[in-house]
């Protein structure tokens, strides 16, 4: 039998994950009630209501298990508590482009991905061509809109 894998997150990403199944559960009555109100307009083969909100139902239910899945398998992980000169998953890394210009991104987990926060995941191409490197080495990354090289500049676990 195969053994799940952990999912590696912040505590953040935990939580946020947490409220969404939280926010999803609470909204199962709802639809229940939507169902039982389309059904008593009678015929359900033209009910564009009744099929919307059995659609609705199957969404929140593939969400719900989805996010189940992903919290029981969630391995949650303090950077604080971090340390070294090698980037792992929950280091922030700031990084030098082409133009020595800044840029600052957390190694973090899929479910609390946010590029634009600087956030980006462990799975992403930066952060692979990221992990395990030190201050001093040069990244190349081939991302969507061509090859992009970066200088690694300082590594902290904030």
């Amino acid at each position: 039998m195969a053994t799940a894998e952990k999912m590696p997150m912040l505590m953040i990403g935990y939580e946020k994950l947490t409220a969404q199944l939280r926010e999803l559960k609470a909204e199962r009555p709802q639809i229940v009630d939507a169902i039982e109100e389309a059904r008593a307009h009678g015929d359900l083969s033209e009910n564009a209501e009744y099929h919307a909100a059995k659609e609705r139902q199957g969404q929140v239910e593939a969400t719900i298990a989805d996010l189940e899945d992903k919290l029981s398998r969630a391995q949650i992980i303090d950077p604080t508590m971090l340390s070294g000169d090698k980037v792992v998953f929950g280091a922030t890394v700031t990084l030098l482009d082409e133009d020595d210009k800044p840029v600052t991104y957390q190694i973090v987990g899929q479910a609390e991905a946010d590029a634009k926060s600087g956030m980006i995941s462990y799975n992403s191409p930066l952060g692979r061509a990221l992990i395990g490197r030190q201050v001093g080495d040069e990244v190349e990354v081939t991302v969507p809109s061509g090859e992009k090289f970066y200088l690694v500049d300082k590594i902290a676990f904030i």
